[in-house]
């Protein structure tokens, strides 16, 4: 559906397109952007190339049947709202290496998700950020706790209820 070549998934470039199921977005994109895939209540999969470095706000918001993602190690930014009720997401969310920022709301409303792992790269969690993951229980993070409370965190970041577990090998099952 994307084609090659094409540099940007541009804002609204497939808003609420109800009959989408799946997408392979080509290696010639760099970024997501604002709302790309938002309302896409049929998207259960989404392929991301490493050559993407940009998740945008409202990226994949609503998406509610998107049951897995994998966010590649050249993302560096997780837009507000990025996945925001994607409730379809469940079991361990692994968050690459090389990511420095998680923006507010970005993954609210994931209701499904009982753990995440964190990288050391990230200098800041806006707030909100998993409020309303309700089967979040366990944050795994790949430094030590020392960098875990350099981190900058907004309200409400992370559930008070998750139990935080450092010097995490992302390499090993949680």
């Amino acid at each position: 559906m994307i084609k090659d070549g094409i540099k940007s998934v541009g804002s609204c470039a497939l808003w609420n397109s109800a009959t989408l199921e799946s997408v392979t977005i080509p290696d010639s994109v760099t970024s997501i952007g604002r709302d790309a895939f938002r309302g896409c209540r049929s998207l259960t999969s989404v392929t991301i190339p490493d050559s993407v470095t940009s998740i945008g706000q409202d990226a994949f918001f609503g998406c509610r049947s998107l049951t897995g993602v994998t966010i590649p190690s050249s993302v560096t930014n997780i837009g507000r709202d990025a996945f925001y009720g994607c409730s379809g997401l469940t079991g361990d969310l692994i968050i690459p290496e090389g990511v420095t920022s998680i923006g507010i709301y970005a993954f609210r409303g994931c209701s499904g998700l009982t753990s995440v792992t964190i990288p050391k790269s990230v200098t800041s969690i806006g707030r909100y950020a998993f409020f309303g993951c309700s089967s979040l229980t366990d944050v795994y993070f790949t430094g030590t706790e020392s960098q875990w409370n350099m981190i900058t965190k907004e309200t409400y970041a992370i559930p008070y209820t998750a139990t935080i577990h450092y010097d995490y090998d992302p390499s090993a099952n949680p």
